[in-house]
């Protein structure tokens, strides 16, 4: 059967089976597709104290073919939203959909009972209902909000938010863009996560093949049999791929080439969000260096590069300077290079420039497995058998609390140490049931790394020991003491979880005291990159900084066999952890973080 086909007979037996998609069966195409504009029309931006959006059904048209989409206020994207920092909004909420609904707002610092994510800090937003967000406004920069209900967000329901500073503004520019990145499947997201769970690697159309080796391109035999030992493929380096993906950039897809303008000698903004359900990017735009100058909304010292990768939910601001009057291609790629999203940056419209192919695509490494060879330059200490990169020790810190495991100090008993992929003693704290395909033995810090297949492209990628913060850290204090996590899953089985654990076996919620300092450490025993998100908080990324001047991200990728650390302050309230590719999150990948008291309590 042919991929279209599949894709059609996907769509049709989900149609006659189900109506989850909350549109009625006897409703074809043609009955939502005329009654809501193109979402290819630019979104437009709403400002002021009060603020409504409705979310319904409505269409989709990408490169000519129309879907299904959830919308808010018709359009995917929804409209961005402008606030000023220091003013109060009210955002009316209103649900015409046949099922609950509700926004996040991600990234803003919002009282938890604000923060939208059902089940954990309010009810949700029921069919027929208008809930109101009231919240004053604590920061600036570059946001965006989306579905914190179902599968919602994968339909179109995202948006972009700009938050203007109240005082003048760091960065000079003299025009700006929202780039708003996101994937489209025109199979509806509960088939794909059924087809994920039914088989694995079903949508990775780039597995190694005999003429791959013979060619002598991708993996030895040897190495292929290591692998296959370990149930593992090297080539799985994204879960949905541009098999049934088409990549997006403001809804558009690579055909219809959304294209910004500029005048030559511009200092232009480029204010991008990674919206999409499941795809890391790498963007670049050849002919053009990017001046990174903010991440998740916060500024950080200018770091001049050529290219950078943007995981699911994070953000960038880019300035870049055209001189010339040519177009350039703003080119962001899926991280399997199994497809491309593709813009425009022009003097005028209808300029096109040459779009660049799709590169190699990336293999698998024994480092991805957690089983990095390489000990050169490694300091610090062993905890629990793997490495601590960081080397940020803090003087009278508590030893780590990992629920139950003990802490090696030095490097003693390493060689006789069983350094096999199911080694319990690597993380005593993990239910080693069928979620959990292996443990890294020796996970290292990778946030010096360019991220999977940049490692030789001949220019300069951005990597998170780059970002310094331009403003002070709002608490600069020694973390009482350390939290180890692990990011746990089993690829074969699709299933996904934290030290073992997927949510739906209710595990006990990670618990904080209000204004507690803490310092997380996530272990990522898979080998897949998996940007992580916490609500309600911006953390500090614990590497060599200038003192006080850590990197502030709400959002991080932890690379396959990869450690990343964090410093945090507990706020008050019931917040959200999960890893923000969506099916993940769907999987089992999602905690709570618990902070006690709550404001006005007793302690």
């Amino acid at each position: 059967m042919g991929d279209e086909a599949a894709r059609g007979l996907g769509r049709r037996q989900f149609l006659v089976g189900t109506a989850i998609a909350g549109v009625a069966i006897t409703a074809g195409p043609t009955a939502w597709a005329q009654k809501l504009p193109s979402a290819v029309e630019k979104p437009e931006t709403l400002s002021g104290s009060d603020i409504h959006l409705t979310i319904g059904h409505g269409a989709i048209t990408i490169d000519g073919r129309t879907g299904h989409a959830i919308t808010i206020n018709g359009t995917v994207p929804g409209p961005i939203i402008r606030l000023k920092e220091g003013q109060t909004v009210r955002l009316h909420i209103t649900n015409t959909l046949e099922e609950d609904t509700s926004i996040h707002w991600h990234g803003l610092l919002v009282p938890f009972e604000m923060d939208g994510v059902p089940g954990v800090s309010f009810p949700g937003i029921r069919p027929g209902e208008t809930f109101t967000y009231e919240f004053p406004v604590k920061q600036s920069g570059t946001y965006w909000f989306h579905s914190h209900s179902g599968l919602q967000e994968q339909e179109g329901h995202y948006a972009a938010m700009i938050i203007d500073p109240a005082g003048p503004d760091p960065v000079a520019y003299d025009r700006e863009h929202v780039i708003l990145l996101s994937d489209y499947s025109f199979i509806h997201p509960h088939v794909i996560a059924q087809k994920l769970k039914q088989e694995a690697g079903v949508f990775n159309f780039q597995k190694q093949t005999i003429a791959g080796l013979l060619a002598g391109k991708d993996q030895s035999l040897t190495e292929r049999m290591e692998w296959a030992r370990e149930l593992m493929d090297p080539t799985d380096i994204s879960d949905v791929t541009g098999a049934v993906y088409t990549f997006l950039v403001n809804g558009r897809g690579p055909t219809d080439n959304w294209t910004g303008l500029f005048a030559p000698g511009e200092r232009v903004r480029l204010r991008f969000i990674n919206a999409a359900a499941q795809t890391i990017f790498n963007v670049r735009i050849p002919g053009l260096k990017l001046s990174v100058v903010a991440t998740d909304g916060q500024n950080v010292r200018p770091v001049t590069v050529d290219e950078f990768q943007i995981g699911n939910a994070e953000t960038y601001d880019v300035i870049i300077t055209p001189t010339e009057d040519r177009a350039f291609t703003l080119v962001a790629e899926a991280v399997d290079r199994s497809g491309m999203a593709r813009a425009t940056l022009a003097p005028r419209l209808g300029m096109t420039a040459e779009v660049p192919p799709l590169r190699e695509r990336p293999l698998g490494t024994m480092k991805d497995m957690g089983m990095a060879h390489d000990m050169g330059g490694m300091t610090g200490s062993v905890h629990a058998g793997h490495t601590d990169m960081a080397a940020m020790a803090v003087p009278g810190m508590a030893a780590p609390r990992v629920r139950g495991s003990d802490v090696m100090g030095d490097m003693a008993g390493m060689e006789g140490m069983d350094m096999s992929m199911r080694n319990w003693m690597n993380a005593p704290q993990v239910d080693l049931g069928p979620g959990v395909q292996s443990l890294a033995p020796m996970p290292m810090d990778r946030t010096g790394e360019t991220g999977q297949g940049l490692e030789s492209v001949g220019h300069r990628v951005l990597v998170y020991r780059d970002l310094i913060a331009l403003e002070p850290n709002a608490d600069t204090r020694a973390p009482s003491r350390e939290l180890e996590i692990r990011l746990t899953g089993n690829m074969e089985r699709f299933m996904w979880g934290f030290d073992g654990k997927k949510f739906s076996d209710k595990p006990a919620p990670y618990a904080f005291r209000k204004n507690e300092r803490v310092r997380v450490s996530l272990v990522n025993d898979t080998m897949m990159a998996h940007p992580i998100h916490l609500h309600g908080h911006f953390f500090e990324l614990a590497q060599r900084a200038p003192l006080g001047h850590m990197p502030r991200k709400h959002t991080v990728i932890v690379a396959p066999g990869g450690i990343v650390k964090f410093d945090f302050t507990a706020e008050p309230g019931d917040w959200a952890f999960h890893c923000h590719m969506l099916y993940h999150m769907h999987a089992g990948m999602f905690q709570v973080f618990t902070v006690r008291p709550l404001d006005g309590a007793a302690a």
